[in-house]
């Protein structure tokens, strides 16, 4: 049995070591909303928090987040940030598909809480890693910076 923490609740779960956090979320515990894309780390659909830190769950074995804490899409909305930046996502109907959405928001509550005025181009150097093929790229920027300002 690996101990973990998921959006602040502690579980157990009975699986190989080496298993991908990704497939422990979603085929374990049920929680869809980090997506599977590549399965290699390169284009952030499954982005999650692991202790604040925008973490690839497609790569990282579940041992290793053992007694860590791991935020996943469907909790990060109980922080100030994760509201804000979800509020700005609705408002500037960031959203084409939807499929990347889950990894892009992660990482830009990340990028928020680390820096809450972020220009162009820091926007640009984190969000590089999370990639969107409807190319919402534009509006994901400026949903960035809507957060930014309604946090501040």
């Amino acid at each position: 049995m690996i101990q973990l923490n998921i959006n602040g609740k502690p579980c157990q779960v009975d699986v190989a070591p080496d298993t991908p956090l990704l497939w422990v979320l979603r085929d374990t515990l049920h929680l869809t909303g980090t997506k599977y894309a590549c399965g290699v780390a390169l284009c952030g659909a499954c982005t999650v928090h692991v202790d604040g830190v925008p973490t690839r769950a497609c790569v990282i074995p579940v041992s290793s987040v053992a007694g860590r804490q791991v935020i996943t899409i469907e909790a990060v909305d109980q922080q100030r940030i994760g509201q804000a930046v979800q509020d700005a996502w609705r408002k500037l109907d960031v959203v084409q598909c939807g499929y990347c959405q889950s990894g892009q928001i992660m990482s830009a509550v990340a990028l928020l809480a680390a820096n809450r005025q972020p220009t162009d181009a820091d926007i640009d150097e984190t969000m590089a890693g999370n990639l969107c093929r409807c190319a919402t790229y534009q509006r994901i920027r400026a949903a960035i910076h809507e957060a930014a300002r309604a946090l501040a």
